[in-house]
């Protein structure tokens, strides 16, 4: 029942927003009451952490299978971002500002993990690239791998790309090519 609830929550989070989800919203959806929800999990707070926690492992999981491949670094990058945005549904609510705003240890947390392995992934993406002709060989891999994730967190800040302007799917497409150029 808690991996149940893990993955309806996570569904309900990602296409309506951690901020419009309620724990009746969810109960109801899943037809259950509200007191099966609080047997697995104390308050929201503690479902947002162990949703986001989860939702982080299985999109590591999938761009660690992508990696796998070992196929062309460019190709890698795209079909990461393929992987990512399929699963994360578009981002069509923003999760990383209403993690930002609402449960900001939570958005921390989660920020440093995926740094964390964004670092080793892109790192080994740019190295690789180099080494097969595919990128500059004067690039400073330390450097860009940050600038990548850095890069990648900011087209996701709406205030700078508002949602109704920016399909998050577009302008990943246009940060790509920024980044690969």
């Amino acid at each position: 029942m808690k991996d149940k609830i893990l993955h309806k929550a996570a569904e309900m989070f990602l296409s309506l927003g951690f901020k419009s989800v309620t724990m009746d919203d969810i109960a109801a959806e899943m037809g259950v009451s509200k007191k099966t929800i609080y047997n697995h999990f104390s308050n929201k707070t503690e479902l947002v952490k162990e949703v986001t926690s989860s939702v982080f492992e299985i999109v590591c999981n999938g761009i660690d299978l992508i990696c796998l491949k070992d196929s062309n670094p460019i190709e890698e990058l795209y079909e990461i971002k393929r992987f990512t945005m399929e699963y994360m549904k578009g981002e069509k609510t923003s999760p990383q500002h209403q993690l930002q705003k609402y449960y900001p240890k939570i958005f921390s947390n989660l920020k440093k993990r995926q740094f964390d392995v964004m670092q080793e992934c892109i790192t080994e993406n740019l190295t690789r690239g180099v080494e097969e002709g595919l990128y500059r060989d004067t690039i400073d891999v330390g450097f860009i791998s940050r600038i990548y994730f850095h890069g990648v967190m900011g087209i996701k800040d709406i205030d700078l790309f508002p949602l109704k302007q920016f399909s998050l799917n577009k302008i990943m497409d246009f940060y790509l090519e920024y980044h690969l150029r």
